[in-house]
């Protein structure tokens, strides 16, 4: 092994172990406030589906690709790659909708009462359930495509009619076809992005118009601390803002792996880091922006290590 491949297997490793770490806390987290509260806000699901998400996509892009990078190359049989690019594409498009959904809601969350969404603010809840149930649904049926397509590669077979993934192949088609089977892919996918850059810029616009009202009242009944909704909504505008720009890079990878007929180490490397960037860096950046998730894990690392010093700091 060279050392430019041992780099990209160590930062293959890194992304994937730091992002399982990082969803796998937060998702315990939420399970924490679930078990304990016996209910969670509307925006804590969509959260909690879209770490969910996020583990789909490490556990079935960023651990195979790991493993091909070190050398450990066709340990997948037909049935493994099929599923394994099944649900990798299942996560991929989860991440999107959920992100999507979360950002459609939050700006249904903070629109004034007289507006055309007064109605739906009291229904967030039960439709946010109904809501991730179907984004479910319909990705799981985009990514059953991949069963069709995917398998493995037995002893001397020829690759001449196979396009190779490091570990998996898929059946090689004219460019055309290729061209035209990652545009139905991306449909639904382009869809959700318009949805997430139309709420984003609804709750710019509703930020900015709270702030101006802001400065128009007295100075005494302005409180120096932004508002819970406020705060939400400034984590989603920055999740979103970071989804938008490693989807951008991811789809940019994958639409020239699409055209490749045999695509580069590079690209595969290229394509493969792309989709493990926001699934890594999503919990830590929810993390960072929640206090409540911060102190919550500070206070059981405190009770672990310090329990007298944290049951007296509690009382």
């Amino acid at each position: 092994m060279t050392a430019s491949e041992l780099s990209i297997g160590v930062i293959f490793l890194s992304l994937t172990v730091i992002g399982l770490l990082g969803n796998f806390l937060l998702l315990y987290h939420y399970l924490f406030l679930y078990l304990t509260r016996k209910r969670l806000k509307s925006t804590d699901w969509f959260l909690t589906h879209l770490v969910a998400a996020s583990i789909l996509t490490v556990l079935c892009k960023g651990v195979p690709h790991t493993m091909a990078v070190f050398g450990l190359r066709d340990f997948l049989d037909d049935t493994g790659c099929k599923l394994i690019f099944a649900f990798h594409r299942l996560g991929r498009g989860l991440c999107i909708g959920c992100t999507s959904s979360l950002s459609v809601f939050q700006a249904i969350i903070i629109s004034p009462w007289d507006s055309r969404y007064s109605e739906l603010k009291i229904k967030t809840h039960k439709y946010s359930c109904y809501v991730l149930y179907i984004n479910w649904v319909i990705h799981f049926l985009i990514s059953s495509v991949n069963l069709v397509h995917m398998r493995a590669k037995y002893g001397n077979e020829s690759t001449a009619n196979l396009k190779s993934y490091l570990y998996c192949y898929s059946v090689r088609h004219d460019q055309t076809s290729d061209i035209l089977y990652a545009a139905l892919l991306s449909a639904p996918d382009i869809l959700f992005l318009e949805l997430m850059l139309w709420a984003s810029g609804s709750m710019v616009l509703t930020l900015y118009r709270h702030k101006q009202r802001m400065q128009h009242m007295s100075k005494t009944n302005i409180s120096s601390r932004s508002s819970p909704e406020s705060r939400a909504t400034k984590t989603i505008l920055l999740l979103v803002s970071t989804f938008v720009s490693f989807y951008t890079i991811s789809s940019l990878c994958q639409l020239f792996g699409a055209i490749m007929n045999k695509p580069s180490w590079s690209v595969l490397h290229m394509t493969a880091m792309a989709s493990l960037f926001f699934p890594t860096v999503c919990p830590f950046l929810l993390m960072s922006r929640d206090c409540q998730v911060s102190s919550h894990c500070l206070s059981l690392k405190m009770s672990r290590h310090f329990p007298k010093a944290s049951n007296q700091e509690l009382n």
